[in-house]
């Protein structure tokens, strides 16, 4: 089930917090619950998703975005993601989450995520491109960080970003398509001794 409770929390937290540009970092402190693990007794890949969110939507209500997505009957969504696993979090574990954006270009907001543990030990990261849209597609981030009275000229593209991006504008779509029967029967013929 969504964190429905915990993200109320971390909204109400927030209210009182200063406003940030879009690429200020939000820090939040969360505790990983049973119900967070997997059948290894450790935070569950899928969980640690959802648990991003309770700093990701903390960040773009202090930032403005929340607003601005109200104001203009805008939608938010994630396009991609690219995660590290790096260490366990268990029970009871405290997690201090850090969360930012980074950059844009003409269709995405690319934000990062970490997970910290005691010792300022990184036991996760995520790379994220998120889209803002209206009923006609993708609002170019330009016209959202114009909406939310921020400079919309992006900041540089760092290089481990820019390879992501290129990597993602390679990788095919639709993914592992149905293969040609036909073409497959006569590769098959001809490969048979």
């Amino acid at each position: 089930m969504y964190p429905f409770v915990r993200m109320a929390k971390e909204l109400w937290a927030a209210r009182g917090l200063d406003p940030l540009p879009l690429t200020g970092t939000h820090v939040s402190h969360h505790r990983c619950w049973p119900w967070d693990l997997d059948i290894w007794m450790e935070l569950n890949n899928g969980r640690a998703l959802t648990l991003y969110d309770l700093g990701r939507i903390p960040l773009a209500m202090r930032t403005g975005l929340v607003g601005a997505l109200r104001r203009n009957r805008w939608g938010l969504t994630m396009a991609g993601a690219s995660v590290r696993y790096r260490r366990r979090i268990r029970a009871f574990q405290r997690i201090e989450m850090r969360s930012r954006a980074v950059t844009w270009d003409a269709r995405f907001i690319y934000l990062e995520q970490s997970m910290w543990l005691a010792g300022g030990v990184c036991a996760g990261h995520v790379l994220y491109r998120s889209a803002v849209t209206d009923r006609n597609g993708i609002v170019p981030p330009e016209t959202v960080l114009t909406a939310m009275g921020q400079d919309p000229a992006p900041p540089p593209v760092p290089d481990w970003i820019a390879a992501w991006i290129a990597a993602e504008d390679a990788r095919p779509w639709p993914p592992m398509q149905a293969p040609d029967t036909e073409a497959d029967a006569s590769l098959a013929r001809r490969a048979a001794p």
